[in-house]
C-alpha cells in the first residue's frame, strides 16, 4: 500500500525552490526535484554559456545534498509556441503582455503536473510565495504572508484543479527566513540574487528583444495638442506610462521641456506624451478581456492590482468591467488586472480599454 505522497517539485536553481525542497522532505514527502528547460538563447555575459546550464548545474546540487532524485524536463518547444511567440504577436499588436503570468497558466503548472502524472506523484509544488486554502466550496488562493514576496498576482490565472494538486511550502514564510534555513542547510545559493525579468529569459534590453523579430518603424512623438515633439523607433517597443528620453531610442525636438514627459497612449504608430499627473494618464475604467474567476464572486471590499507588487486599487467589479474608485495612472492595454477581496484572488484578466 503506498502510504508515502509524492512531490514533483519545480527546482530552478534559486534558493525558494532549493527550500521548498528541503521543507517537503522534513514534512515527510518523496520528493522528486525537476529542473524546467525553457528557454536556451539567453547567457552569462560572463562565462558566454547558457543561463539554463549554470541554474540546473546548481538545482542538481541543491537535489544532491538533500539525496532527493533529480529529473530535467525539456519544455523549450512548449515555451517558444506558446509564450514567446505570443509574446511578439502581442508587442507587434501595440499591447503589453505579461509573459510570467501566461508561463505559469499553460507552461510550468500544467506540464509539471503532466508529468506529475506520468510518474505517479500525488502533487507539484513550486517555491512561489503564494497560499492555498480549501474550503467546503474548493480552494483558494491567498496571498503569501510575506507582502514584499507575494507572487498570487502571477499566479491568478490558475484554476480549481490545478490549485487542487499544488503544494507552495514558502507561503507562510518570510524571504529572510527563507535565507535563514537555506543558510543553516549550507545550501551554495542561500545567498543567490532572485531571477528578474521575463519567465524563464530572465532580465533583457526590451527593445532589443522584440527587434529580434519584430521590425522597427520611425514614428512621432506628440504632445496632448497635436504637437510634434520629437520621434521613436517604433511604438511596439513601448508601454503606457513609460518615460521617454533619449536613453531609451527617443530622438526629443526640445531636451529641455521633455524629459520628464510619459507615454498617455499610443495612436497606431504615434505616441502621445505628457507631463506627470496629467488627465491623460488616468483612467476610473478598464474592461476585462477573459476574466478568469478562480473561485466565488464577491461583490464587496474589493481590490484591483494592475502590477506585480503594485499598489491595491478599491474599486467595483461590474460584469467584465472594472471601476475604479479613483482615476488610476498607467494603465496598459495586454497587461493584466488582478482583484484581491482580502488576501483573496478573486479574478484576473488582461486589461482592455
Amino acid at each position: 500500500m503506498k502510504t508515502q505522497k509524492t512531490v514533483l517539485l519545480g527546482m530552478s536553481g534559486g534558493v525558494d525552490s532549493s527550500v521548498a525542497a528541503l521543507l517537503l522532505k522534513r514534512g515527510g514527502y518523496r520528493v522528486i526535484g525537476a529542473f524546467m528547460k525553457n528557454f536556451s538563447e539567453s547567457k552569462n555575459k560572463v562565462t558566454g554559456e547558457c543561463n539554463w546550464i549554470e541554474d540546473q548545474r546548481m538545482a542538481k546540487r541543491v537535489a544532491g545534498i538533500l539525496g532527493i532524485e533529480f529529473i530535467t524536463l525539456d519544455f523549450e518547444k512548449e515555451f517558444g509556441e506558446r509564450v514567446i511567440n505570443p509574446l511578439f504577436r502581442d508587442y507587434s499588436r501595440g499591447l503589453t503582455p505579461n509573459p510570467d503570468i501566461l508561463c505559469n497558466k499553460i507552461i510550468k503548472f500544467p506540464l509539471l503536473w503532466r508529468e506529475a502524472k506520468r510518474i505517479g506523484a500525488d502533487f507539484i509544488a513550486t517555491g512561489h510565495y503564494a497560499r492555498i486554502k480549501r474550503t467546503r466550496r474548493g480552494f483558494e488562493l491567498l496571498a503569501g504572508k510575506d507582502k514584499g514576496k507575494d507572487q498570487s498576482y502571477f499566479l491568478a490565472e490558475l484554476g480549481q484543479k490545478d490549485l487542487g494538486h499544488t503544494l507552495f511550502p514558502l507561503g507562510n514564510l518570510m524571504k529572510g527566513k527563507v535565507r535563514e534555513i537555506a543558510r543553516k542547510a549550507r545550501f551554495p545559493n542561500f545567498d543567490r540574487q532572485g531571477s528578474r525579468g521575463i519567465c524563464f529569459v530572465g532580465k533583457v534590453d526590451l527593445r532589443s528583444f522584440l527587434g529580434q523579430k519584430i521590425k522597427g518603424r520611425k514614428g512621432q512623438v506628440i504632445d496632448k495638442e497635436g504637437k510634434i515633439i520629437g520621434y521613436h523607433p517604433g511604438a511596439m517597443y513601448y508601454t503606457i506610462g513609460q518615460r521617454i528620453g533619449e536613453r531609451l531610442g527617443f530622438e526629443l525636438l526640445n531636451d529641455k521641456g521633455n524629459d520628464k514627459l510619459y507615454i498617455a497612449a499610443k495612436k497606431g504608430n504615434t505616441i502621445v506624451a505628457v507631463p506627470a499627473g496629467d488627465d491623460l494618464l488616468k483612467r476610473k475604467e478598464i474592461k476585462i478581456n477573459g476574466i478568469h474567476f478562480i473561485g466565488g464572486k464577491e461583490s464587496k471590499g474589493l481590490k484591483a492590482r494592475i502590477r506585480h507588487l503594485g499598489k491595491l486599487y478599491g474599486g467595483k467589479l461590474k460584469g467584465n468591467k472594472f471601476v475604479f474608485s479613483k482615476p488610476v495612472e498607467a494603465l496598459a492595454e495586454g497587461q493584466f488586472i488582478v482583484i484581491y477581496s482580502g488576501e483573496k484572488v478573486l479574478a484576473s484578466g488582461e486589461m482592455r480599454f
